[in-house]
């Protein structure tokens, strides 16, 4: 049974345009330096374990308020049983929208075909020739993010792609070859990293306001439905 580690019963921001509750799952297979959620990734008993029966206890109660859940982590793909739990949210009647970094294109494919997904947000992490260095993983074959950037825009699922902006690791070339890879797509968001106690490398920074638009300028030449997140705002 796939271990939930948190719960935020109510999100206006997670989905759009649905009021959603996000679920939080532990352990990741990157280990990006600016991850806000290192506690989940690194150790996530640490963080507790939440039942599932008491979960699904709560989506039932929240039917009128709520319309949609988003799995997010963490990385929910390494769960092998995570699939069992959506498709018992889905009987509830919600919307699910489900967070990844396309790291195991095998796994997505199967949610895909489930017919259990709603909705796909996927972290581009950064130009391919940067992967290991952004998720702290030396060697990664990126072969498999451009396997599942073509699934999710293939799916007919709605889907956006994202990337965190961080001072020290982005750059205008970065985000050239980002929009090599995913242009054309439904949506590209630049999330400014926001530095926290909780990141797994203390010693990063936000670009400042200036960067960010520039870099969407640039973005925009390529994909016209790019925007700034930006928690600063």
């Amino acid at each position: 049974m796939i271990k939930f580690h948190g719960l935020n019963k109510l999100s206006l921001v997670d989905y759009p345009e649905h009021m959603s509750a996000i679920l939080f799952t532990g352990h990741c297979n990157f280990r990006c330096p600016f991850c806000h959620n290192s506690s989940l990734v690194l150790d996530p008993e640490s963080q507790g374990v939440l039942d599932n029966d008491e979960i699904l206890s709560f989506l039932r109660k929240r039917k009128n308020m709520l319309d949609g859940v988003v799995i997010t982590g963490g990385e929910p793909t390494v769960h092998e049983d995570l699939l069992d739990f959506i498709k018992q949210v889905k009987e509830l009647g919600y919307l699910v929208k489900l967070d990844t970094n396309g790291a195991l294109p095998s796994r997505l494919a199967s949610l895909i075909d489930s017919g259990c997904i709603d909705y796909i947000a996927m972290d581009i992490k950064n130009s391919l020739d940067a992967y290991a260095r952004t998720i702290g993983v030396s060697g990664f074959d990126t072969s498999v993010i451009e396997t599942s950037v073509r699934m999710i825009k293939e799916s007919g699922i709605d889907y956006e792609f994202r990337t965190t902006v961080v001072k020290e690791l982005h750059y205008e070339e970065n985000f050239e070859k980002i929009c090599a890879l995913i242009a054309p797509c439904s949506r590209y968001f630049l999330q400014t990293f926001v530095p926290s106690e909780d990141t797994i490398e203390k010693n990063l920074s936000a670009p400042d306001k200036d960067a960010m638009k520039n870099y969407l300028k640039l973005v925009k030449n390529y994909i016209t439905d790019a925007y700034i997140r930006d928690s600063r705002d």
